[in-house]
């Protein structure tokens, strides 16, 4: 009986030995248990624009994040488009299996934060004292808040400013338009330059391409919606100035189309471009391949009788999913992406757009920031940086950008005489009116 005793004593120690063993791994299992964050992205640029390096932001992000985060892996789904990345998230969204924070186009974030699909951050920020809303430009800031509360948060952005061929002008006699010139300067400059230059008797030479009512309305004093966004007012003596500001431009042209090739080969003076595309075709060697000779700049947008030297901006932003499980490592890292100064100068170096926070952007006009290539001159991204201290966000709701197709379609009648110019108007905000409030 005393052996017996003995050795269930020593099968209950083994059994204590082994759950002591169990809880202790299970522990350790626990202590070091990883966490996964998912972030939708997309490869390539934002912008419609060449991209050699589609992820470098995002890894850039990542990379540090995890330093930062030692027991927590982010990942993506690597090769989806930005042609197929709306697709792809919407249906993420719907399945339920959308990622922790993913990127957002501007023109989408009143569809998400309208389903619920995004998260309210008012809370989140207000309890982290760490998060500088002062840092970013107004404009892009703007454009992730909804009812006074912001649902995204800004990564680039790209500001439309007007490229100017500097070889056209001085082979003119013209010099550079200052910062505060006017649409009356543009029209003289496109007037002056708009010309026959090899006797054949048809024009060859151009003051502008793609300039539209549009930007004529942002440089004008805006207002095309009411607050409440059930009106429009096309029908205003303001806008009525904008449409027929660009028919005077267009008359210079005597019923010629100027095309793209036209302005590769030189032969235009002005064309709008974003941010984006000046920064991609600015350096070597996309100037030599894409605007033959001649040497461009950039300067604002010409200012109308009732508006300012101001640029319309589109926004990249970063949202956060309402289902996803980790929210505060989901906010540490929208706020990585979007604020940290090591991430946001590689928005500037490496995609093709613009930091969203100021103090990256003039640290980087100090230190003469070119672009990127052997023997390219720096950008003036001080000049740039007060553009984006005023720059303008577009609308958000709903059906802004159909409003915009209806009324794209009737100008352009205008333009072509099919509809007389107050009368179309009238009519014009007479169907944007019942479209919107329908």
């Amino acid at each position: 009986m005393m052996g017996m005793k003995r050795k269930l004593s020593f099968g209950g120690h083994l059994l204590v030995i082994i759950l002591l063993a169990a809880f202790g791994l299970w522990s350790w299992q626990a202590a070091h248990a990883r966490t996964h964050l998912r972030v939708g992205t997309f490869v390539g640029s934002a912008w419609d624009v060449p991209s050699s390096d589609g992820y470098a932001v995002m890894d850039t992000a990542i990379k540090s994040f995890e330093a930062e985060h030692p027991d927590v892996d982010v990942t993506y789904v690597s090769g989806i488009k930005p042609e197929d990345y709306e697709e792809w998230l919407a249906e993420q969204i719907l399945a339920g299996t959308e990622p922790d924070v993913f990127l957002m186009p501007d023109d989408d974030f009143e569809a998400y934060a309208s389903m619920g699909a995004i998260r309210n951050l008012s809370d989140t920020i207000a309890r982290d004292k760490g998060f500088d809303e002062e840092g970013f430009y107004p404009a892009v800031l703007e454009y992730g808040r909804k009812d006074g509360s912001l649902y995204a948060l800004p990564v680039e952005c790209a500001p439309t400013l007007m490229f100017v061929n500097k070889t056209l002008l001085e082979r003119e006699g013209i010099e550079m338009p200052s910062d505060d010139w006017t649409w009356q300067d543009f029209y003289d400059i496109c007037a002056r330059v708009t010309k026959d230059t090899n006797g054949d008797g048809d024009l060859d030479q151009f003051g502008m391409y793609d300039y539209d009512w549009q930007l004529a309305v942002t440089t004008n004093g805006g207002g095309l919606f009411d607050p409440s966004r059930r009106a429009c007012f096309f029908a205003s003596p303001n806008i009525e100035q904008c449409v027929q500001f660009v028919m005077s431009l267009k008359k210079l042209q005597q019923g010629h189309e100027v095309t793209s090739r036209e302005v590769d080969l030189g032969k235009v003076a002005f064309r709008p471009f974003t941010f984006a595309e000046y920064k991609t075709y600015k350096p070597y060697p996309w100037r030599i391949k894409k605007f033959s000779d001649s040497e461009w700049d950039c300067v604002r947008l010409p200012a109308g009788p009732s508006g300012k030297n101001v640029s319309p901006v589109s926004t990249l932003l970063i949202a956060m999913s309402e289902r996803t499980a980790e929210p505060g490592l989901a906010w540490q890292l929208m706020k990585k992406i979007s604020m940290d100064p090591e991430v946001q100068q590689a928005v500037l170096e490496k995609s093709q757009g613009l930091p969203v926070r100021r103090e990256v952007v003039l640290s980087a006009a100090r230190a003469k920031w070119g672009w990127g290539s052997a023997g390219s001159e720096s950008v003036d991204l001080e000049a740039i940086s007060r553009v984006m201290d005023e720059a303008i966000s577009h609308p958000k709701f709903r059906d802004h950008w159909a409003a915009i197709i209806i009324a794209e379609n009737a100008i352009q009648e205008i333009y072509a005489g099919k509809r007389p110019l107050s009368m179309g108007l009238r009519k014009l905000q007479k169907e944007v009116n019942a479209y919107l409030q329908r």
